[in-house]
Order: C-alpha cells, then structure tokens, then sequence
C-alpha cells in the first residue's frame, strides 16, 4: 500500500505459503511482480489465482490481459480481457483494457463498441473526455471510409457506363460498314453472260 514491492514480496510469499487458497494473497503477489518488472512470475501467480479468484476473477483475468498487453501480446491480452468479461459482464476496466488492446490491433469497430460500453458503465470516468475524442476520430475514420467507398463505387459505375458507350459506338459502325457493303460488286458478279462466237476483224 506504500507503494514498496520489493518490501512486501517477502511477505506475501509466506503469506500465500501459509494461506494458498487465498486470492487476494496471489492477486497482490501478481501486482507486486508487475510493479519489479518481473512479467513471468506474474503471469504465473495469477494464473495460479484464477481458478480460485471467485468474484475476484474479472480482476485476476484483467491484470492477466494487462501484463501480456504490456509485453506486446496483443491477442492474449485481448483473449484474458474477454475472459474477464465472461466472469463479469459489467467490469468496466476489462471494457476499456480491450478496447485499448484492440486499437492496436487496427479493429476500430470492436473498439468503438467497447469504448461505448465502458463510458455507461463509468459515466463519471475521469478519462472521458479523452475517450470521447478518440471515439469521434474512430467515427470520423468510418465516415471517410465510407466516402471513400462510394467514391470509388461512383468511378467504378461511370467507368462501367464509358466503356459501355464506347462498346456500342464501335459495334454501331461495325455495323454500319457492313450494311454498306452489301451493295458493292467485286469481280465477275457484275459480268454478263453473253452467247455466241466472237469474231476479230
């Protein structure tokens, strides 16, 4: 509570000797080996706590997902916060860690979603503001992904109907010519026949 790990390792490692079905012991060890930097043996105590977390389990999964998020592993991270989710449906920090978590991974529209989700279950968060702002970048990003697409729908149609004009203006004078040449007489069809003998002065 001092804010002291180094200090409080040693007791909480005989603490959680002493008293091994006792989550709390395991989820404060957790956050002490988070705060020395010591990743592994964080992971390993809160998984080690999560079978036995009880109403505690939205928490443990949490700071599961915010270790493997803060060594880069954005899928587990994501995987552990939904986790959470599954064991408390209205836990408002997994909401906004997935949300975070899924904005790395570029999927704006499950973040959007879970942004929103978080600001009603903590109207009052002293980072809404800061949420707010970055929601209306994401919808502002739909919005010209969506004029980008009609843009490009609108191109896709007039190149459709140019090429289409052109089709019928050569396929017109195609026909044309070929109209035309049936009055055009080419070698002995225009020839009459003539019968008798041909005599030479």
């Amino acid at each position: 509570m001092h804010n002291k790990p180094s200090e409080a390792l040693d007791f909480l490692i005989r603490a959680m000797a002493e008293d091994p079905s006792n989550a709390i012991i395991f989820l404060y060890l957790g956050i002490v080996y988070e705060q020395l930097g010591r990743h592994d043996e964080a992971i390993a105590v809160y998984r080690r706590a999560l079978p036995i977390a009880g109403s505690l389990s939205a928490t443990v999964a949490t700071n599961l997902g915010n270790v493997y998020f803060n060594r880069g592993n954005h899928a587990m991270a994501e995987d552990y916060y939904t986790q959470a989710i599954s064991h408390n449906s209205v836990f408002p920090n997994a909401y906004l860690a997935r949300a975070n978590t899924r904005i790395s991974a570029g999927n704006l529209q499950h973040a959007l979603t879970d942004y929103e989700h978080y600001l009603s279950l903590e109207p009052r968060s002293t980072q809404r503001s800061n949420i707010e702002s970055l929601v209306n970048l994401i919808r502002g990003e739909f919005a010209q992904e969506e004029m980008r697409r009609l843009i490009a729908e609108e191109e896709a149609r007039r190149i459709a109907e140019e090429r289409q004009r052109l089709l019928d203006t050569v396929s017109a004078s195609l026909q044309f010519v070929a109209d035309s040449s049936q009055g055009i007489s080419f070698g002995a069809e225009g020839v009459e026949d003539y019968e008798g003998v041909f005599e030479l002065d």
